[in-house]
């Protein structure tokens, strides 16, 4: 599919998301979009998808100009999209969630399961993502999910592939699978849009790369010549510094002591099991992991989120067991959560607002059980500027932030206060590069304070780089923490589940 983008344009009251927006996808390429957060990529793909409507502008799909008012328009045209947060039905097969909606019946409108698994086997060997037609999608890991999502595309014979951060929930070698399959769609002539915050996946997949800056394409690069340095400065407007500096870390006393700590699902499940973990003053501990492996549960646990079903956590010497929410935050500890929209905002108050959601009852922010608005106004601007969160007022209401602008709320309300334990959990999802090496550097900075900061992340560069000590979580039993360095091809067969002792000898022996 050609696919052609003229002088799109869209606005929102108070804002221009995409200014007059000129894109072109060949046949057969794909496509790389890069842009900071905020820099209209997710309206422009929406406008592209049926989901807005353009002001201005027009979409040409191969020499014909289209109107794509909705989703089924767009999927008639030969359009499919891959959103980064799946939307599957958990209990139904691999093959019903493919077909739903276009299903073939047989007498009396009855679903012809036997015919739509053949036909799901059928397509998933052709395109290269091998799945069990007749597998319970709550069953499968995150990365066999999102081949789901694009089978589902290619079962209504997409032609165009737009593909919305689709490492983020995936190990090295599921990103490098994705990457093989992706190849094979673009040599039959399909299209594909890949939007990354990732440098170097844009390089190892991307034919071409567009950058959007502050709703305009400011330029488009090849990546075989361009250097990840290049496509950073593009898109930021500036120079960026891609590598962590850090000095080596002095540990001191143990701040966060858990003893034994199993945690269980709604089912009398175990998600945790049976974890023991210490992280001192003056470290960085890093818990890498796929998704889905119990790191969710176990930072919910520790920041006083979800019960114990049994085991100890303790922070600074306070135990945390029995405490409130408000109480465990209350003891030193800060928490930006992975969930933003659940455990990290309240979408409906403004930004100045959620940036004090810890601080809101004690001074300055409240005196004698009243708000100091013009106190919080002032708080507001301050971190606003300091952390780069494009919004129009501190006025506005957190939750009409972009993604990535959400998140950076969550992390300056949390690094600004005095803390004695940080849980980051993916403190970098959906963040443009520019405000990863600030988050980056702030958190070298915290654990220099002597902050003990435990990192969860899904990033295994983002482990790597920052890590002091590394753990791997794999189906709720935590594997380390080890000293560093150790290698990205080790910590990624952790989380495949290798065994621990052989992948530790032969990360031994490269080293």
């Amino acid at each position: 599919m050609q696919l052609e983008l003229k002088g799109i344009t869209k606005r929102f009251p108070g804002v221009i998301a995409n200014d007059h927006v000129d894109l072109i996808v060949r046949a057969g390429e794909v496509h790389g979009l890069l842009g900071e957060n905020g820099a209209g990529k997710s309206t422009l793909m929406n406008v592209l998808y049926g989901l807005y409507t353009a002001d201005e502008g027009e979409i040409v799909i191969d020499g014909e100009v289209r109107q794509l008012r909705d989703p089924g328009d767009a999927i008639a045209a030969g359009i499919g999209m891959v959103h980064q947060h799946f939307m599957l039905i958990p209990v139904f097969t691999v093959a019903e969630n493919i077909v739903l909606g276009v299903e073939q019946t047989g007498r009396l409108g009855k679903l012809d399961r036997a015919r739509a698994a053949d036909e799901v086997r059928e397509l998933a060997e052709r395109s290269g993502l091998p799945v069990d037609p007749d597998a319970m999608v709550e069953d499968l890991s995150v990365g066999v999910q999102q081949r789901v999502e694009i089978l589902k595309a290619l079962y209504r014979d997409a032609r165009l592939l737009i593909l919305d951060e689709p490492t983020a929930v995936l190990t090295p070698q599921e990103a490098d699978d994705l990457f093989e399959a992706i190849r094979g769609f673009t040599a039959e002539g399909r299209s594909v849009v890949f939007i990354s915050h990732k440098l170097r996946e844009h390089r190892a997949i991307a034919d071409r790369v567009s950058v959007l800056r502050r709703g305009r394409i400011v330029g488009t690069a090849d990546p075989n010549t361009a250097s990840e340095q290049d496509l950073a400065n593009l898109m930021v407007g500036r120079p960026v510094e891609l590598r962590v500096d850090k000095a080596s870390a002095q540990p001191g006393e143990t701040i966060l002591q858990v003893r034994g700590l199993s945690v269980e699902n709604a089912d009398g499940k175990s998600v945790v099991d049976e974890v023991d973990l210490e992280v001192r003053r003056g470290e960085i501990v890093a818990i890498a992991g796929v998704e889905g492996n119990g790191q969710t549960p176990l930072v919910r646990a520790v920041t006083g989120l979800e019960p114990v079903a049994s085991g100890d956590i303790s922070v600074a010497g306070t135990v945390l067991a029995g405490l409130t929410r408000k109480e465990v935050l209350r003891t030193g500890v800060g928490h930006v959560p992975e969930d933003r929209g659940r455990d990290g905002l309240v979408g409906e108050l403004s930004v100045a607002q959620n940036l004090i959601l810890d601080l809101w009852d004690l001074a300055p922010f409240a005196k004698r059980q009243t708000l100091q608005f013009p106190v919080i106004s002032e708080h507001a601007r301050r971190l606003v500027d300091a952390y780069d969160i494009r919004t129009p007022s501190v006025s506005t209401p957190a939750g009409t932030l972009s993604g990535g602008n959400q998140q950076k709320v969550v992390v300056a309300r949390e690094f600004d206060r005095p803390i004695d334990l940080l849980v980051a959990a993916q403190p970098t999802r959906g963040v443009d590069v520019g405000s990863i090496e600030y988050i980056h550097r702030q958190l070298v900075a915290k654990r220099d304070e002597g902050t003990a900061v435990l990192l969860v992340s899904s990033e295994l560069d983002e482990v790597l780089a920052l890590a002091d000590r590394v753990a791997v979580m794999f189906h709720g039993r935590l594997v380390g923490p080890f000293a560093m360095p150790v290698s990205k091809e080790a910590v990624g067969r952790l989380m495949a589940g290798a065994d621990p002792d052989e992948v530790l000898q032969t990360g031994a022996d490269d080293r």
